[in-house]
């Protein structure tokens, strides 16, 4: 039996990413860092209420069909990335 093939996350499409995020402990720090919570760490629900309030969503399915929460989505991974290190922060 083999391992199936993992997709790089930025290849995934973005109501599946924003899954991954909010069940990422480090996506729950940054998000309660968001809401004024330094030091606090939100749960899954939590991540993915701040989510949809970001992205002025009700359902993950709108990052597929609205250009503008998509285009909040990919800001706010941006800021999240930055945040982490993992690219230089945006100016």
């Amino acid at each position: 039996m083999t391992a199936p093939i993992r997709q790089p996350f930025s290849d995934l499409p973005p109501p599946q990413q924003a899954g991954i995020l909010c069940n990422d402990p480090r996506f729950q720090k940054f998000a309660a860092t968001r809401c004024g919570m330094n030091g606090q760490q939100f749960g899954q629900s939590a991540a993915a209420q701040y989510l949809h309030d970001a992205c002025n969503i009700d359902s993950r399915r709108e990052l597929t069909n609205s250009p503008k929460a998509a285009e909040t989505f990919q800001r706010l991974r941006t800021e999240f990335d930055a945040c982490r290190g993992k690219i230089p922060t945006p100016r």
